[in-house]
Formats: structure tokens, C-alpha cells, sequence
């Protein structure tokens, strides 16, 4: 028999996403009803200002009374859109308080406080779902939480922010350089007026952390996520790339070590070959590569930002938890029970693909050779080109650890041969 007292979901935030969701839920009531199993209803909208035009949004449910409007005893799910750490984090600690579930998109506070909130939840017998804060209207989260539950993750690579891709895309296939292919994506509206978060990496680190933390049943912070941004990536990195057959992205990886001890999650540009499946990605797309030790490789694509595609994410969580409402029960919560500690950045395993400027003579390739030796870092491959007494020399690595990598490049700068090192990038995918 269906339920018949309506569900009441309180929305927090009404902009791109926001309006979106309160459309679907107004226009879609009788489908969310059936798929439910109780009628849902739109209670309230807090906002912060209220005299906008939101076309399809009700005027009287507006209020800019957020506070109020979790407090109010009667609201079964809080949806939140409006993103930031304040005042989001009160309004949802305030909502388990007072008996609601809570739907969130907000990606910076579950990587900064996500084991807090999880807290909360459970200490009120409430559901906190996130589909929506890690690539869009992929479904990630919930395969990782739920469907790989029974599997043992290994490795998360992934395309998480569409605008760097969308950038980095442009550069590889119109020859742009990054000050040029990141106007036309903000006149496109894909990067923001102050883009900082999406090109140095804010953005896809704290979708890493989150996704870390749910693959490897593990806490991994924010702070625990090496970053590095897209900024200095340039033209002549493409064309190195396309010598070795690869391409460049900002990836988001997360690992667990070989001895299966600790974990690492990084952000950082990479030359991808292009035979693997994550090179195609194009646009403003998202894309993230699952390895798991039973179910194999698999991959997830798709829209990863957007009104429409973040809301789609929303409603999924939305009847996930309403049903647990209806079923008086709760999804899965935190789990963290590996306790893995996560390695810095000095310890993880990469190749390198370092571009030097040098002194066109005999022995110089042999002074190289004997830095790369010296730091224990063997050389697959060598490159050289010279002319008029200056020369190129572009040196691709075996794998070692990040920190023996980066001490030979100092050194590598220290020799009186070397006129400057024209870029350095690591190497993933094989």
C-alpha cells in the first residue's frame, strides 16, 4: 500500500542546479511519487536572494530563512545546492538534528569534513547521499558504495572537471595555447570568471579525496591530496606528447599500494597514452577508470557539471533516501574501517618525461646519464636534438619513487651543461 502523508524535502540553494531540481520535482511529481512509493513534496527554498526570476520555481515557497526552514520538525529531506563550508555544514548538522536526511552536492566540505557529517548522520539514524559531488550526472559513488561493496578497489583514474578537460582538449586539437583555449571556455560558459578552483586543481582534488575515501574504505581528507594545476602546461608539452603517442589530461588518481598498506590520491597533469580509453574524452566530459581485483576494468562517462546532469544526480539520491524514509531504514553510511594511512607524494611510483635545454658537445648525455644513475632512476628512452651549440634533449623514465624523480631533476638543473629544464610531466595509464 503506498504511503499517503507526503514526503517533504526542503531545497537549499535555487541557482543553475537548484532551479533545476525544483523543476523535475514539480514536473515529474506523479513519476517520483510511483517510484517512491509516497507523494514528495517541495516545502520550502531558502535562498539568499530572493527577488530573482526563477522561471518554474513557486514564488511562495521562497525563503531566505535557511535556518527556519531545516528547523522546522516537519521536513523529512534537505537538498543542498548552495555549496561552500558556511553556512552549509550548520544547516546540515542542524537538519540531522532535528530528523531529516540530507541530500548534498557540496564536494569541498564532504572532502574537508565528510567523516563529521557521517558522524552526525548516523548519531540522528539519517541518510547523507552525494552522488552529485563527484562528476555529475555520472553514477560513481553509489557503484563504488554499493555495487563494488563485495570487490576490492585498486586504482581510481579519472577525468573529474570538465573545464580543464574541455581546455586541455582545445590545446591538443587546435594547436591553443592555454590562454587562449581558457577564453573561449569561459566564453562558453565552461570556466568561470575567476576559474582558480577548476585549473590549479582545487575542484578534481576534492572529488578525489571523496572518491579515495569511499574505494578504499579509508578517511582521506582534502589535506591529504597532492595537487598540482594545468597552468604551465604549454603547446610544446602537446607536441612532446604526440612523439610518444599520448596526450595530456588533469587526472585525478587514487591508489592503494602494492603491499595494500596505505593509499595515495593526487591531482596533476599527465601524458596519457592514446590508446587508452580515458585519451577520447573530449569536450568538457568526465571519465573515471575503475580497477578492481574481481570485476576488472571499468569505466563511467559522461556530462560531469551542468544544471540539468548535477540534478539528474540530486533526484537519484533524493528517491534513494526518500524510499529509505518510507522503508524506515538507512542506506550505507561511512565506511572506514581499513584505517590506511595515505602516502605523500614522495613515495608514490611515476615515469617522468623531462624536456632539458643543454649544450650542444660530447658528454653531455653522459653527465645526464650519470644524474639519473646517481638517484637511482633508471631511463627508458632518449631523445636529442642539436644545432648551432644548444640542444634539446627529452628523457623518459622507468618508474620510481616521486621523490628520487624530483631530487634528480634539481640536480639535473645544477650541471653546468644544462641550460634550463623546459618541462617536466609524469606519465600514467600504462
Amino acid at each position: 500500500m503506498m504511503r499517503t502523508r507526503p514526503l517533504k524535502v526542503a531545497l537549499l540553494g535555487c541557482g543553475v542546479v537548484g532551479s533545476e531540481v525544483a523543476r523535475i520535482m514539480t514536473t515529474h511529481a506523479d513519476d517520483l511519487t510511483a517510484r517512491i512509493g509516497a507523494p514528495v513534496e517541495l516545502a520550502g527554498i531558502a535562498v539568499r536572494r530572493p527577488g530573482r526570476v526563477r522561471a518554474g520555481v513557486p514564488e511562495e515557497l521562497i525563503t531566505t530563512d535557511a535556518t527556519a526552514l531545516v528547523k522546522r520538525g516537519d521536513i523529512d529531506v534537505v537538498v543542498e545546492v548552495i555549496g561552500g563550508i558556511e553556512p552549509a555544514r550548520t544547516l546540515i548538522t542542524t537538519a540531522f538534528e532535528h530528523g531529516a536526511s540530507v541530500v548534498s552536492a557540496n564536494k569541498a566540505l564532504l572532502a574537508g569534513d565528510g567523516a563529521a557529517l557521517h558522524a552526525a548522520a548516523e548519531a540522528r539514524g539519517a541518510d547523507l547521499y552525494y552522488e552529485a559531488a563527484v562528476a555529475g550526472a555520472i553514477p560513481l559513488v553509489r557503484p563504488l558504495r554499493e555495487s563494488l561493496a563485495g570487490d576490492k578497489v585498486n586504482r581510481v583514474l579519472g577525468i573529474v572537471n570538465g573545464t580543464t578537460n574541455f581546455i586541455l582538449d582545445k590545446m591538443d586539437t587546435s594547436g591553443a595555447g592555454y590562454s587562449e583555449a581558457l577564453d573561449e571556455a569561459t566564453a562558453l560558459g565552461y570556466a568561470e570568471a575567476d576559474p582558480t578552483a577548476d585549473v590549479e586543481g582545487f575542484d578534481a582534488a576534492a572529488k578525489a579525496a571523496i572518491l579515495a575515501g569511499i574505494a578504499f574504505h579509508t578517511r582521506v581528507r582534502l589535506d591529504d591530496v597532492y595537487r598540482e594545476g594545468m597552468t604551465e602546461v604549454t603547446a610544446a608539452d602537446f607536441a612532446s606528447a604526440k612523439q610518444m603517442g599520448c596526450t595530456i589530461k588533469l587526472l585525478a588518481i587514487c591508489e592503494r599500494a602494492a603491499d595494500g598498506r596505505s593509499v595515495t590520491a593526487r591531482v596533476h597533469p599527465a601524458m596519457i597514452p592514446l590508446s587508452h580509453p580515458l585519451a577520447s574524452v573530449r569536450e568538457a566530459y568526465n571519465a573515471v577508470f575503475v580497477e578492481a581485483e574481481a570485476a576488472g576494468q571499468l569505466m563511467f562517462y559522461g556530462p560531469g557539471a551542468g544544471g540539468s546532469p548535477t540534478a539528474s544526480a540530486v533526484l537519484g539520491d533524493l528517491v534513494a533516501v526518500c524510499r529509505n524514509k518510507v522503508a524506515e531504514t538507512t542506506g550505507p553510511g561511512e565506511s572506514a574501517y581499513t584505517r590506511l594511512p595515505v602516502s605523500p607524494m614522495g613515495e608514490v611510483v611515476t615515469r617522468y618525461h623531462i624536456s632539458l635545454d643543454v649544450a650542444d658537445k660530447p658528454g653531455v648525455l653522459a653527465q645526464v646519464a650519470t644524474v639519473f644513475a646517481a638517484h637511482g632512476v633508471s631511463i627508458d628512452t632518449v631523445r636529442q636534438k642539436g644545432k648551432d651549440g644548444e640542444a634539446s634533449l627529452v628523457v623518459v623514465t622507468h618508474r620510481a619513487p616521486d621523490a628520487a624523480l624530483s631530487a634528480t631533476v634539481e640536480a639535473l638543473r645544477k650541471l653546468d651543461t644544462v641550460r634550463g629544464v623546459a618541462s617536466i610531466m609524469r606519465v600514467e595509464g600504462e
